[in-house]
């Protein structure tokens, strides 16, 4: 494989990492639409909303952060401890990324509201598209379905620095939602695309290694293979 072609795939992978639920910094634009103890699920299911703001622990704030007098941001916190100790905790957030009334990407946080998990419709056609992972309130893992079938066939797996390390994807389409069995297998150091390996028979082994012979580590790094598959 050229190096051209490395640098192309490894350009696009990371093109992969965007922003999530975002919003206008301009506080003179932003104004509060609602804020109550609980809420009925109606205005979520207008809007695509998947956070949970059903019970009487939830509150749920309602942002416009576009000025177009409508809400295009939501907030829902639940309320932990015991009384007389309480304390409210952002557990869910979603927004509206295009201004057609439809939430494109929600956010889940845990107890300590920290992001556990992020779904979005990156293409707007109104389906879930990437899945992103944290742990420790880092993103360690990307989802994606780039084929638009509604099933993942892309993940991509990054280091402590948020640096992409390792993609798989499904070629072929095998994989199931219980069952996740990739055929290709890319490594990256420094983010630079180093080796491609591919299962070309399907038996979840690599047959195939291409690699950028025009990659020089840096001293005292190695090109090592790290796949759990045989390499040679």
């Amino acid at each position: 494989m050229t190096s051209a072609r490395f640098v192309v795939i490894a350009a696009a992978i990371a093109g992969i990492v965007v922003a999530g639920c975002g919003g206008s910094n301009e506080s003179t634009r932003r104004t509060r639409r609602t804020r109550a103890s609980s809420a009925s699920g109606s205005a979520t299911a207008e809007d695509g909303g998947r956070c949970d703001v059903s019970g009487t622990d939830r509150e749920v704030s309602e942002y416009d952060t576009s000025g177009d007098s409508r809400p295009d941001v939501r907030r829902v916190f639940r309320r932990v401890g015991d009384p007389p100790i309480t304390r409210l905790v952002l557990s869910c957030r979603e927004s509206d990324l295009n201004g057609d009334g439809t939430k494109d990407v929600v956010r889940y946080y845990n107890d300590e509201g920290r992001p556990l998990r992020e779904e979005a419709d990156r293409n707007f056609d109104g389906q879930m598209d990437t899945i992103t992972v944290y742990q420790d309130g880092r993103v360690v893992r990307t989802e994606i379905d780039q084929s638009g079938d509604g099933r993942v066939d892309t993940k991509v797996f990054y280091d402590d620095d948020g640096a992409a390390i390792r993609t798989e994807r499904d070629l072929a389409g095998r994989s199931t939602a219980e069952t996740w069995r990739p055929d290709r297998w890319e490594y990256f150091e420094n983010g630079r695309m180093v080796r491609m390996g591919t299962d070309v028979d399907g038996d979840g082994r690599v047959d195939r290694w291409d690699r950028d012979h025009e990659y020089a580590p840096p001293p005292g790094e190695s090109d090592s293979a790290t796949a759990g598959s045989d390499e040679s």
